[in-house]
């Protein structure tokens, strides 16, 4: 059997791994456990990556393969930990020229530029901040390393800009100092060496009209696309994600644009044998597109959309490349004709004073056939403690929902709702 490590496991993903027809033949490793990696208030990337590579090479049998399905710093770090192995992944380089925000929009103003928005650095501890700015207001600013849209702002006049720097001076550090013990692992050219974990991008307004992700792969320098997700937002900025539904209801002709310019990027770049999903929007009025930007792993928060449409997750995608194989994955031969994925959210700070059982939760999974409920908080928390939420919203659970109509999908999200006993008392 062949020895798969998965960096940052847990049982929800490794069970939709293990689903897997081919997952017979193969044995699975934990390295490093979601909790190490993920929900503390630093990422200790040192720690994981010493002791990963440690471990595997105190390992006694085979490293096959080594995979990963969340965002940093694991999508990060792959190509770090599959290298000394001899492993197939793309390259460290690659990678960083999608997921450091200030570079890859460099390398995409070189291939593409009639796709992505006008964009500067901005050094948020300088007290010239205001000044390094060469765009007109409204744009968003962020971190050049984040995820989940944390330390996320659109700011629209000089108040909001001084607001936003304050927040991202007290909190960037817990991406900036693990993406810049990363970035040492390769020589950076000038322009980009000089924009490091502590910087920001600004970037003009492009979140206008449909918002769509493809999801896909590179294997031997062929690019294939096996699936489009809309993205569906909500909130003041129409900055937080209410749900991700699959299929797409974006027109194919403007899906096979989206493929063509993200081919011509990945292609520009040397991004090969690895997943990838990329955000767009795109304008109907204007038939405009524009790139948001780059993932370099498959998105969990589609697996199950794709086991409920086409019949198996994307882990089946990740896997076969890790392993050197040509992915071969299904079409619409899954359960469900739509799927989506809920983000239950609210946009106020507040104390949690009733959750659901676990006994009450599977109640409501029984009831409401082909949905899957994870909450993320319990009793007596605030919503505030809640790790690295975008800066407008806090997500309390998720919900994944398989239908055969988008009306039968909103339909049992609203049954979920009022059906688990969640109960939130508003903070002053």
């Amino acid at each position: 059997m062949k020895n798969i490590f998965v960096f940052g496991a847990d049982e929800f993903n490794l069970s939709l791994i293990r689903s897997l027809e081919s997952a017979q033949d193969y044995c699975f490793h934990e390295l490093y456990q979601y909790h190490e990696v993920k929900t503390g208030k630093e990422f200790p990337v040192r720690t994981l990556y010493e002791g990963a590579v440690a471990r595997l090479r105190k390992y006694p049998g085979s490293v096959d393969a080594i995979v990963g399905y969340l965002d940093f710093p694991v999508s990060t770090m792959l190509p770090l930990l599959c290298h000394p192995f001899g492993l197939p992944s793309p390259s460290f380089d690659a990678v960083l020229k999608c997921e450091h925000k200030y570079w890859s929009r460099l390398e995409q103003r070189r291939v593409i530029p009639e796709y992505i928005p006008d964009f500067c650095a901005v050094n948020p501890f300088k007290d010239d901040y205001q000044q390094q700015i060469t765009l007109d207001y409204p744009f968003w600013l962020k971190p050049v390393k984040a995820v989940l849209s944390h330390l996320g702002f659109m700011v629209r006049n000089d108040s909001e800009l001084d607001m936003a720097i304050a927040e991202i001076r007290k909190k960037i550090y817990c991406f900036a100092k693990p993406f810049n013990y990363l970035l040492q692992f390769t020589d950076l050219p000038d322009n980009v060496a000089a924009i490091d974990g502590y910087h920001c991008i600004a970037e003009a307004i492009i979140s206008r009209g449909q918002q769509c992700t493809l999801e896909g792969y590179v294997f031997d320098g062929n690019l294939c696309v096996y699936g489009a997700i809309d993205s569906i937002r909500e909130g003041q900025h129409g900055s937080s994600f209410s749900r991700y539904q699959y299929p797409s209801s974006i027109p194919q002709p403007v899906q096979d644009k989206m493929v063509a310019v993200t081919e011509r990027f990945l292609t520009s770049i040397g991004f090969d044998n690895g997943p990838f999903n990329i955000e767009y929007y795109w304008e109907k009025e204007s038939h405009h597109i524009r790139l948001l930007e780059i993932n370099t792993r498959i998105s969990k928060s589609h697996s199950p959309l794709f086991r409920n449409v086409d019949g198996m997750p994307n882990h089946l995608v990740m896997l076969a490349l890790a392993l050197g194989k040509q992915p071969v994955f299904p079409h619409r031969q899954g359960l469900y004709r739509y799927s989506a994925k809920f983000m239950w959210r609210t946009h106020a700070d507040a104390k949690v004073t009733r959750v659901p059982t676990e006994q009450e939760v599977q109640a409501v999974t029984r009831r409401i056939a082909g949905t899957e409920i994870q909450l993320h908080v319990h009793e007596g928390m605030r919503l505030s403690e809640l790790n690295y939420q975008d800066s407008y919203s806090y997500e309390i659970a998720t919900v994944f929902i398989g239908g055969d109509s988008e009306q039968e999908l909103l339909h049992k999200y609203q049954d979920v709702q009022q059906a688990l006993p969640l109960e939130l008392v508003p903070l002053p």
